[in-house]
């Protein structure tokens, strides 16, 4: 509008949303494919790849496939792939003594993935036992069927070196037992791994949305995980176990899930000084997929636009299971 007082409105924020070019020139978040890790599942017993009915276009890896997955994650920019292994099931018992078996299905996994790219793409290992536990849990149990924090912690300490030995670049302890980064620092340094890094689950919540995660790896839980993974109603619980984590000796620090958390990423992000993960986890991915596949939303937008939301709340790394595809198109 033109008066004699001159144009009105004087600031016209819309003048750098006019064009394609323009909008990418003062985007002031950006996606890169070194910002991306691939999670991915390798499955002891299987001949050829397992689709994961929960996850569309996700699958329980041969070993075989799973190089293949590596490579080309590799060749796409992507920066690292984190290994969760699935073992037979009849192989699985109360301790997860499959976990620390150097010939286990996680322990041969990295060394085949490491073997086939070496230093190329950060090769990480999951360091929980929930995969390999027959009550699921991601801990041991004592007599009363609680898990076991400080009894937990050395099969933790066990798990870090068998899986370091095994070329794991990072261990991610998952577990949320108190405590788990000193004991798993201490570990790797005792045996020689003092250059192994520790990805730290910081800030886990006892989510509804890794539904179908436990597909993915053949949980055998029943129950809930409440009494060790957080509440989703606290925000200062995070920052404690933030601070603890980082006194502790954690490289990096990972917020999970990420899309729900998105508060908990910017504060975490925000007080700290070494590098921030997010995990986009399975129901995130389920959710979008399977509204997708309805024709109720554009799947690749809803993609592009739920990791940028995650890195303009503060990551520096997401995990997600587009990792592959997003950095192809990026």
């Amino acid at each position: 509008m033109t008066t004699k007082y001159g144009s009105f409105p004087g600031a016209r924020p819309r003048r750098l949303r006019t064009t394609p070019a323009m909008r990418r020139m003062v985007a002031e978040t950006r996606l890169h494919p070194a910002d991306l890790i691939l999670p991915a599942f390798v499955r002891e017993g299987i001949s050829s790849p397992v689709e994961i009915g929960a996850m569309p276009g996700v699958v329980q890896h041969t070993r075989d496939s799973l190089k293949k997955a590596a490579v080309e994650a590799m060749e796409a920019g992507v920066s690292g792939i984190m290994l969760f292994g699935v073992p037979e099931e009849d192989k699985k018992d109360a301790a997860g003594t499959v976990g620390t078996d150097p010939d286990g299905i996680l322990q041969v996994a990295l060394r085949d993935v490491r073997a086939e790219v070496g230093d190329d793409l950060i090769v990480m290992s999951d360091l929980c036992l929930d995969e390999f536990t027959d009550h699921g849990h991601c801990g041991v149990l004592d007599a009363e069927g609680r898990v076991d924090n400080d009894a937990t912690l050395e099969r933790y300490a066990e798990m870090a070196q068998v899986q370091a030995d095994a070329g794991a670049h990072v261990v991610g302890p998952s577990g949320m037992m108190d405590g788990q980064v000193g004991v798993i620092r201490d570990a790797l340094d005792q045996v020689g791994h003092e250059d192994v890094s520790i990805l730290a689950y910081t800030v886990k919540y006892s989510s509804a949305f890794f539904g179908p995660f436990r597909e993915a790896v053949g949980s055998s839980l029943k129950g809930d995980r409440k009494t060790y993974q957080q509440d989703p109603a606290n925000t200062r619980e995070s920052l404690r176990e933030l601070a603890l984590d980082l006194e502790e000796g954690a490289d990096m620090v990972m917020v999970k899930p990420a899309g729900p958390y998105l508060d908990i990423l910017a504060r975490v992000a925000d007080a700290v000084d070494v590098p921030v993960a997010a995990y986009q986890i399975s129901g995130e991915y389920s959710m979008i997929e399977a509204a997708a596949e309805r024709g109720w939303i554009d799947r690749d937008q809803a993609i592009m636009e739920s990791l940028t939301g995650i890195k303009r709340a503060g990551a520096n790394m997401i995990l997600t299971y587009w990792a592959t595809e997003v950095a192809r198109r990026l």
